[in-house]
Parts: C-alpha cells; sequence; structure tokens
C-alpha cells in the first residue's frame, strides 16, 4: 500500500505533481523482501506505530513523531509494519515544487529537490504538531479536486508553508550534522539559487554558467542529470512565475513589466509569455482580476 502511494502516477486526472495521503490504520500484508524504486520525492510524518524500511542499503527504523524524506529513484524495502501504525505522506514533482516555490525565501527548500540520501529526523512535540496540521491543511485542500479555482491559490500558499516548515526544521535539526553534497548536487543548488535572484534581469544560460565558473554545456548537463530538465526550462519557468506575480498586481502597467523582466520590448514580452501560458499578458491580467472579483 505504501509502496504503491510514493510510487503513484502524478500526472493524471487527479493529480497535478503533488499527492498527499492520511493513512489513519494501516493493514499490514505478508511480510515480502520487495524492493522497489522511488518514483517521486516523498515525505513521511509519523503519528503512531513503528516500521522498519532499508533505503540504499541503510534500515531507517520509524516510529513517532519521525520524519522520513525519500529521494527519488531511490532503492526501498519494507521490512516490518505494524497494523496500527498511522502517518501522513506526501508525493511530489520536482518541476510542481519549482513552479509553486521559486521565491528567494526558499531557496534553502531547493536541498530537499537535489539530495540522494535520506533523511531521517526525530522531531519534538512541538515541531511534529506544527507540521501534521500543516500535513492537514494541505490534505485538505487537494480532498475536492472539483473545488473553485481559488483552491489552487491556497494549495500553493499550503505547500510553501511546508516547504517553509522543512526549511525551519531542515536547519534546527542538522546544526550538528556535516550534510555531503556532490560537487553535481552543490552545482544544481547553486545554480537555483542564483537563478531565484537574477532571473528577471539575466535570460541566458551563458550567464548563469559563467556566474558558476563552468561552460554553458557542462551546466546544462549537470542539471538535466540531476534533475531531468535543461537550464532553459528552469529560466522559463521562473520569467513565467515572475511575470504572473506581476501581472497580478495591477499598478504597473504591462509594458513596464517589460521592461522590468528585460524584454527587448512589448511584443518580445507578449509572444514570450503566449507561448509558454497559451494566454497572453492582458488576457491573464483579466482573469486574475475576474478571480479576485469573485471571491
Amino acid at each position: 500500500m505504501i509502496k504503491d502511494l510514493i510510487n503513484t502516477e502524478l500526472y493524471d486526472k487527479t493529480h497535478n505533481g503533488l499527492a498527499i495521503h492520511f493513512i489513519k490504520r494501516y493493514i499490514a500484508e505478508p511480510y515480502k523482501d520487495e524492493s522497489f524504486i522511488s518514483s517521486n520525492l516523498s515525505v513521511l510524518l509519523i503519528k503512531s506505530g513503528r516500521f522498519k524500511i532499508r533505503l540504499r542499503e541503510i534500515v531507517q527504523d520509524l516510529s513517532t513523531h519521525h520524519l522520513l524524506v525519500i529521494p527519488k529513484n531511490a532503492l526501498c524495502t519494507f521490512m516490518e509494519i505494524e497494523d496500527k501504525i498511522q502517518l501522513y505522506l506526501i508525493t511530489f514533482s520536482s518541476e510542481f515544487a519549482i513552479q509553486n516555490s521559486l521565491r528567494k525565501n526558499l531557496v534553502d527548500s531547493f536541498y530537499f529537490l537535489v539530495r540522494k540520501e535520506p533523511l531521517k529526523l526525530a522531531l519534538e512535540d512541538k515541531d511534529y504538531q506544527v507540521l501534521s496540521m500543516i500535513y492537514k491543511l494541505i490534505y485538505f485542500v487537494n480532498k475536492d479536486k472539483k473545488s473553485s479555482g481559488l483552491d489552487q491559490e491556497l494549495n500553493r500558499i499550503s505547500f510553501n508553508l511546508f516547504l517553509y516548515e522543512l526549511k525551519i526544521i531542515y536547519s534546527k535539526y542538522t546544526t550538528e550534522t556535516v550534510l555531503h553534497f556532490s560537487r553535481k548536487e552543490n552545482l544544481t543548488i547553486q545554480f537555483l539559487t542564483i537563478l531565484s535572484i537574477h532571473c528577471i534581469k539575466h535570460h541566458q544560460v551563458k550567464y548563469y554558467a559563467g556566474a558558476l565558473f563552468i561552460t554553458p554545456a557542462y551546466l546544462n548537463k549537470v542539471i538535466k542529470e540531476t534533475t531531468g530538465r535543461t537550464v532553459k526550462e528552469f529560466i522559463i519557468e521562473a520569467l513565467v512565475i515572475e511575470a504572473k506575480s506581476m501581472l497580478e498586481e495591477v499598478q504597473n502597467t504591462i509594458e513596464e513589466i517589460a521592461e522590468a523582466l528585460h524584454f527587448s520590448s512589448f511584443s518580445a514580452f507578449s509572444s514570450f509569455f503566449k507561448k509558454y501560458t497559451d494566454s497572453t499578458p492582458s488576457q491573464y491580467r483579466q482573469n486574475s482580476i475576474e478571480n479576485i472579483k469573485k471571491q
């Protein structure tokens, strides 16, 4: 059961890059030493009970208030699971996380997107209570997929809250532990950090490669290997997010937004936005205004 939830298909009629589950009573199946590869990045929070899982040849013994981050493409084997176990489980794609959290104050959360090693933490009661409430919020926001379009924004906010709390927990519980990242993982984190700061002004791959003192070809190879996406895709994603954010504010004209985003002209910005969102800037702004009026 947990295996199937970890490997949920995240892009179908039910999900759009994220899935969350609250297992209130797990019915243990006969023990099988069955291994599988995790399809998604998953974060488990144990409410009660106990189970063991082997990740990358290391046995993780989990019990009440344990947090476990399972990287994508990790070799997993469930070893022992109690019938009475209760847990929260959220799985999401790196694409979903980048689309919903590319903000400067959440850069530290990118660590969870590129980590290749599992991360297990025993949370204090206060931290557990806060994180479990955020899990519940995301769960109820995503429970009714037919709800209003306003829930999409609430979903984004609650997911950002989840990443922000992970960032706090990560900093609090790992201050005395040296976490090692490979050179490629470090380059990915550095690239995403620089991108979050400079994406408005710099749109070219060569700028980010130069800032990291490597060639554009090597940067693209590393980012593709660690995330499955190209550098250009990340730059485009960042620009679209910034453009949408600016268009949702009405104090600046679209021409001023095009200039602020360092496009050569209004028409260049309009063509870019239309290409990657299937909507013109003016149409997107009008839809945003209408959604606000409906609130």
